[in-house]
């Protein structure tokens, strides 16, 4: 890698807003707050959505369609010969 142009990579905490949880990850974003976890401090980002809360990977997602789409088109239009 070239040096010099490439962001500075650090740990840094990101809080999901909506579940209340913490992780930490290598990334180059930067932030004005920051967390101390386990003893070190950690530049905070937070987001709206992470592995945490979001519905696919919590399995509390609900099912929007009952009946497949193939059924639903087929009862409109009808089925082609």
């Amino acid at each position: 890698m070239k040096k010099g142009i490439h962001p500075a990579s650090r740990q840094v905490a990101f809080r999901d807003r909506a579940g209340e949880h913490v992780f930490v990850m290598t990334s180059t974003l930067t932030s004005e707050q920051s967390i101390e976890i386990d003893g070190h401090r950690y530049p905070l980002v937070e987001v709206d959505v992470s592995s945490a809360s979001h519905p696919f990977w919590t399995g509390r997602g609900r099912v929007v369609d009952t009946e497949g789409r193939v059924e639903a088109f087929e009862r409109r239009y009808g089925r082609r010969p």
